[in-house]
């Protein structure tokens, strides 16, 4: 079975893609081949970051990895939070008061529309390749759900009635941004 590094230190995202890659890679995490280390996210772009990420633990320990970096993009915020999504209000990962502070920015707009992205760099043998997932929504006035993390309470993807808080994992990842890019990735991996 193949064996590929997820560079990330994410229990959620680690989860989300363990559950749609189903076995047919093995999936290690940086724990597990001992790295400790933040990684620096300091890119202006997703692909800048998952770049940074991939090329970090390819250089450091020689292993095919692959690195990610998504986030919220609101139209009517000019694209904001983008590649701050995690520390939009300050420190990194407070989910509620990012939420908070896209709920006030918004709370006099009627213009909703937003889309999660994921940009995903995979090193595969030294050469790097690049695999994108973008889904389609609103946000909510109120949070609602309390599945998922990040802004999955305020985000309704279109064409659905919840948001994605309140869908089952299995549901989320059928159609979510990082899904998306999964399939893409795993695609790719068939091939190799």
């Amino acid at each position: 079975m193949k064996q590929l590094v997820f560079a990330t230190n994410n229990a959620h995202k680690l989860e989300e893609v363990s559950d749609k890659i189903k076995g047919k890679i093995k999936l290690l995490s940086l724990n597990d081949i001992g790295c400790l280390e933040d990684i620096a996210e300091t890119g202006t772009t997703f692909k800048e970051n998952a770049s940074l990420k991939s090329w970090f633990i390819y250089d450091k320990y020689h292993v095919n990895c692959f690195g990610d970096d998504s986030g919220l993009e609101i139209e009517a915020l000019n694209g904001a939070p983008g590649v701050y999504s995690a520390r939009y209000a300050g420190g990194h990962g407070n989910h509620e008061a990012n939420i908070d502070k896209v709920l006030a920015q918004l709370k006099e707009l009627t213009n909703r529309k937003a889309n999660f992205r994921t940009v995903i760099s995979l090193l595969w043998d030294g050469e790097e390749h690049f695999f994108e997932g973008v889904v389609n929504g609103t946000i909510r006035n109120e949070q609602s759900g309390s599945a998922g993390f990040g802004y999955d309470p305020i985000f309704q993807p279109d064409g659905y009635t919840v948001t994605f808080a309140e869908m089952s994992m299995a549901d989320k990842n059928k159609i979510s941004h990082r899904a998306i890019a999964m399939a893409k990735l795993l695609d790719f991996l068939a091939t190799v």
